[in-house]
């Protein structure tokens, strides 16, 4: 079993492979992916995904932008850094440092779960000054109640143990394990996507990368600075979203008075993959690019 993954092997048929490239910065190799033309739009997968969970929404995105989509640290075929850097800032700041080396400056950002949570650090820390914030489904309030007091000590705990991830990939290592992982988010995706899942979640690297980000999460500080953000936010939120609360989208609301807020029926915590086509076309109208011929 393959500690990482490997490019030509299981990057054959990565969606949207003619984009991607590798760059190193400050040491760390990112698989990133550039692709489309316009004003330029960052996207930031959720932990344990890749740029793979964007493969129905940047080619739809790239119709009217510059798509610019990266693995985070540890996951998918970017290369992982030291623990610490996997805390909240250090992933802020190494995707700062990694759009500085490629000279692009974001004007509209698009987070999913966790990837919000980095966008908003990146805007309070200045080291990106977009138009417009756009959380899918966004992870940007810590866990209440028992996930609280279990979740943060347990991912730790998990994450210290070497033989854990090996582990993990030995009880996902069928497909109908896979199929119930995506279930519990409350969405239903298509079977490709099932595929990349399993892909990824079948193999150790991957899996330490994801439980190093757990480990190292912490949203109390990131909760205490959002009422500074100074830029429009919009917060869309599947309603059948088992993973995250939609209602916590209103609670970002209550922080964020001029926050806007779309509830969407039947789609769970990959809303994003299960229907493409119609968070682009939010998206775009949020972003209200001139092209459209809309306006402020």
């Amino acid at each position: 079993m393959k500690d990482r993954l490997d490019w030509e092997t299981d990057g054959r048929d990565w969606p949207n492979r003619s984009a991607s490239r590798f760059v190193t910065v400050a040491g760390l190799t990112w698989h990133v992916q550039v692709f489309g033309s316009g004003p330029a739009v960052l996207l930031l997968h959720g932990t344990g995904a890749a740029t793979h969970s964007w493969r129905g929404l940047a080619p739809a995105l790239a119709r009217n932008f510059t798509v610019i989509a990266p693995d985070l640290p540890g996951h998918g075929f970017s290369s992982m850094p030291a623990p610490d850097r996997l805390s909240l800032p250090q992933m802020a700041r190494g995707i700062g440092d990694l759009l500085e080396t490629l000279d692009i400056r974001p004007s509209l950002v698009v987070g999913h779960s966790a990837g919000a949570a980095i966008l908003a650090r990146m805007v309070l820390d200045r080291r990106i000054a977009p138009d417009r914030l756009i959380s899918l489904n966004g992870a940007l309030l810590p866990f209440r109640g028992l996930p609280a007091t279990f979740f943060s000590p347990a991912a730790k705990l998990l994450a210290s143990v070497k033989l854990v991830p090996r582990l993990f990939t030995l009880m996902v290592g069928d497909r109908a394990s896979v199929e119930r992982l995506i279930h519990d988010t409350g969405s239903v995706i298509d079977p490709a996507g099932i595929e990349f899942y399993g892909r990824l979640l079948r193999n150790p690297g991957h899996v330490a990368g994801a439980l190093g980000m757990m480990a190292n999460w912490d949203l109390g500080p990131l909760q205490r600075d959002l009422p500074q953000l100074r830029i429009p936010v919009t917060l869309i939120s599947g309603r059948n979203d088992r993973t995250l609360s939609p209602m916590d989208a209103l609670r970002i609301r209550a922080i964020l008075p001029e926050a806007t807020v779309t509830l969407l029926p039947g789609l769970g915590h990959l809303a994003h993959e299960e229907r493409p086509e119609e968070v682009a076309e939010l998206i775009v109208q949020a972003a209200c690019l001139k092209a459209m011929g809309c306006s402020e």
